[in-house]
């Protein structure tokens, strides 16, 4: 039996997991502070998320991986808490634009691959 080769992901391909595994984390970590998201949905955005994470340190830097997707999940889910509860004020949005420009920032600024 021929065991399966792992090709290593295209950075694209890898970005797009660390997006998509950032917003499962605002689902699961939405989840467990507001009742009406089940609870299946909650473990299945966590391990996805983190799955999906892991998948996308093979090809990038983990500690840019990692600041981006807990970057994301933080903006997130401070977004759903404004939106639901309605306390938007200004140093708060002040403070999630600068989190984000810094989380930009990170990305951009990380030029390639971490040495093994």
């Amino acid at each position: 039996m021929a065991k399966k080769v792992d090709r290593p992901l295209s950075e694209g391909k890898a970005w797009a997991y660390v997006a998509i595994g950032g917003l499962l984390e605002v689902v699961w970590a939405s989840g467990f502070k507001y009742e009406n998201v089940p609870s299946i949905v909650v473990l299945v955005a966590l391990l996805t998320s983190f799955d999906l994470i892991i998948r996308a340190t093979k090809t990038l830097p983990v500690g840019t991986v990692y600041a981006v997707f807990a970057g994301m999940g933080t903006i997130g889910t401070a977004m759903v808490e404004i939106i639901i509860s309605g306390d938007a004020s200004l140093p708060r949005i002040a403070f999630i634009l600068l989190l984000l420009a810094c989380i930009v920032g990170l990305k951009l600024s990380g030029g390639g691959k971490e040495t093994t």
